[in-house]
């Protein structure tokens, strides 16, 4: 399954998509891990690729199911995503 639509999307809005969807319980850890993966970062301005890059290191070693500090850290991406850093 493919990430990106047809017609291109900013990545920051990609990203903010899938980190919605997580928030929303559509998505477990392991897929939004890789689905962001799968975006990638190299379009992010600084701020926004630094959060996104710290929330996929506590997604690598995140226990099935964990929530709790994972949702600070998305809750913090999508905001840096939207408003900037």
């Amino acid at each position: 399954m493919s990430i990106r639509p047809k017609n291109p999307e900013r990545t920051d809005d990609l990203l903010v998509t899938q980190l919605s969807h997580w928030l929303t319980r559509q998505l477990g850890n392991d897929e939004l891990r890789r689905n962001v993966e799968a975006i990638g970062t190299s379009e992010l301005a600084p701020g926004g690729r630094e959060a996104v890059n710290e929330l996929l290191a506590e997604l690598a070693t995140a226990v099935p199911g964990e929530r709790a500090q994972l949702e600070v850290l998305v809750r913090e991406a999508v905001e840096t995503l939207v408003y900037g850093d």
